[in-house]
């Protein structure tokens, strides 16, 4: 007999335990409700970009249009906004300040389940304050057999959507869900247990809300909670506070006939650039510049300033993985090539067609606002016809150091070949035709500025899909919509919301005590421009370009006048000015995405844009105090006032 004792028989595996019937019936309800706002988002763009394309060939041909056709497109467009917000609440993309990052990853968790308690507690108040003013709008008719309160219904239940969401994703396992799910009742607690002279809870919510925009509390949160929470505030028991005020500027901006144009343009974007359309393009400009030193340096700066218009994430995103390694294979450091692209992907915030500037158009062309009555309407054809000196200075200023860059290090230069240089541009001939489509409809006058917007989108996405075939409708069509209407909504729904605090502002007669105190302490324009850079730079770290533009624009706008600025060259300094936050430390959103694209440590990637950031804000104070890099192409071009 051996001493050998035998092993032991293997346990037998126990199968898992099926799933429960409520676990079944959660994950149905679920994967029906995604498909749903998935669905519903695809149904909606492609509506929003049909309709006006339709409007402007009936309108060439003296065919017969359909009456309500801007109505609808107006409300697609908070429809967007809404289903665009919950999918970016779905996958926890709203868009915040990204301290988070910069944590010890053991505050993370109890860090989430704060934030999302307090996400919760707005959205609740959102949807209770968006039912408050349904309710006052009941028996409006949008258009004939359609009620107002119907189609605005989308308003609660997408904020309910949302603070679930903001619940669900508080952290793994029910115990920080359910601390989360406390938010839930804070519209109760201000409803019915405290009242404004209840002693200290202003200044407690303000500080919680103080500690909460700082730890990553989405934007359009912060803005929506702090003007819910100042009209709140000012109700008495004969006068209850005026909370449905922000819902009614989320469908007040809505009405803007140049607010469509900004999802359709970043649709024609994201399907130019998964569709390849860079691709080609750089292929273009390669063959064009590559025998210049430092030509393919040229090459990243003009292909990122033509495609910040879709977003200076998405140029981060998809062309960084593409650029820095050519850049590193042809002689460049990968600390500059990584600082180059970083600095070049908000560089075309001024190019014709930027999302940026055309909502500063719509803000300032819109006059029942109060805060805007002192501002000269700038369109868009003026704004960017202002900012075409203004741009191409800071494009050669980043450009410049890609060309230095490229002697002192012998990058490869490849000699010019008119057979290539014919051949890439033959190859990428329909997409060069698109932004001649994007900037005629902006300066042409042959349709509105959406309905150039739907042609550009309807032209890329017949470009993109039946042409060259690379964006294939089974495989990719549904993610090109569902991620266009998450960015877009995001920023849809900052710009409503931040409405709902500038008119607090305005109620409160903020902007005219603002001027008032500036004028009597400060005498001199120079003085005057000095302090707006300074502010403005700290304004572009701090917060959203979008919500900037809303919540800042209000305030220095009156101040820019009473000091001889000219409106259009405020509206350029502006831009430029937030265009630098996308870059400054410590948490400019362009930082944060090249860190995360690249696997790089944030100090190093704010290292290598740091020199970037320096040049670029020399150029933007020499748009500040030479003002005839704006107004020269305006007399140029008749667009003088």
């Amino acid at each position: 007999m051996s001493d050998v004792s035998p092993a032991p028989a293997p346990a037998e595996e126990q199968p898992a335990a099926p799933p429960s019937v409520f676990s079944r019936a959660v994950r149905i309800v679920s994967n029906v409700a995604l498909l749903g706002e998935d669905s519903l988002s695809i149904i909606a763009f492609s509506a929003m970009t049909i309709l006006p394309v339709y409007a402007m060939a009936t309108r060439l041909l003296r065919l017969p249009d359909i009456p309500i056709n801007a109505v609808i497109v107006q409300q697609l467009t908070l429809w967007i906004a809404m289903l665009g917000a919950c999918l970016a609440a779905r996958s926890q993309r709203l868009l915040g300040i990204s301290s988070m990052e910069l944590l010890p990853e053991k505050w993370k968790p109890p860090v989430r389940v704060f934030t999302n308690a307090v996400l919760a507690a707005v959205c609740v108040c959102l949807a209770y304050a968006s039912n408050e003013y349904l309710k006052s709008i009941r028996g409006e008719e949008l258009f004939p057999g359609m009620w107002k309160s119907t189609v605005l219904r989308i308003m609660p239940i997408g904020f309910g959507v949302i603070a679930l969401r903001a619940v669900w994703h508080a952290g793994k396992g029910w115990v920080p869900k359910a601390i989360a799910a406390l938010g839930l009742f804070v519209p109760y607690l201000f409803g019915y247990q405290w009242t404004p002279d209840t002693p200290h809870v202003l200044t407690i919510a303000l500080g919680i809300f103080i500690a909460a925009t700082v730890l990553g509390l989405p934007i359009f949160a912060v803005f929506s909670g702090l003007a819910l929470l100042l009209y709140w505030n000012m109700s008495t028991p004969d006068q209850p506070g005026q909370v449905q005020s922000v819902p009614l500027e989320m469908c007040r901006i809505v009405a803007s006939p140049l607010l469509p144009s900004i999802p359709l343009f970043t649709l024609a974007g994201y399907f130019m650039v998964q569709g390849g359309a860079t691709k080609r393009l750089l292929r273009v400009f390669t063959a064009l510049f590559s025998w210049v030193p430092g030509g393919l340096a040229i090459a990243t700066v003009l292909i990122c300033t033509i495609f910040t218009f879709a977003g200076s994430g998405l140029t981060i995103l998809s062309l960084g993985g593409l650029l820095v390694p050519m850049l590193i294979k042809t002689g460049y450091p990968e600390r500059f090539s990584i600082g180059l692209l970083t600095s070049s992907g908000s560089l075309g915030l001024l190019f014709p067609t930027s999302v940026p500037a055309i909502l500063y158009c719509v803000y300032s062309l819109d006059k029942s606002s109060t805060a805007t009555a002192h501002i000269s309407p700038i369109t868009p054809a003026r704004l960017f016809t202002g900012a075409i000196l203004p741009e191409l200075v800071m494009i050669f200023s980043v450009a410049a150091v890609g060309i230095y860059m490229g002697i002192k290090h012998k990058a490869v230069r490849q000699p010019f070949s008119m057979k290539e240089s014919l051949a890439a541009i033959w190859e990428a001939k329909w997409e060069l035709l698109l932004p001649a489509i994007m900037i005629t409809g902006v300066f042409g006058g042959f349709g509105t500025l959406t309905e150039a917007a739907a042609l550009t989108a309807f032209a890329a996405f017949i470009v993109e899909v039946l042409i060259y075939r690379d964006l294939k409708l089974t495989r990719d069509f549904r993610q090109v919509f569902v991620e266009c209407a998450t960015i877009v909504g995001g920023i849809l729904l900052i710009m409503g919301v931040a409405l709902g605090f500038t008119a607090f502002l305005i109620d409160q007669h903020v902007p005219s005590q603002l001027v008032d105190w500036v004028r009597l302490h400060v005498k001199s324009q120079f003085v005057f421009l000095l302090l707006l850079n300074g502010v403005l730079l700290v304004v572009g770290a701090l917060m959203d370009i979008f919500a900037a533009i809303l919540v800042v624009v209000p305030l220095i706008a009156p101040l820019a006048i009473q000091y001889g600025v000219d409106p259009v060259q405020m509206g350029v300094i502006f831009i430029a000015n937030l265009e630098l936050g996308y870059l400054h430390p410590p948490v400019g959103i362009n930082l944060f995405l090249a860190a995360y694209r690249f696997k790089k440590p944030m100090g190093t990637v704010i290292w290598a844009t740091l020199p970037f950031l320096f040049i670029l804000m020399g150029t933007v104070l020499l748009i500040t105090y030479v003002p005839w890099l704006t107004t020269a192409p305006l007399r140029w071009f008749g667009l003088s006032p």
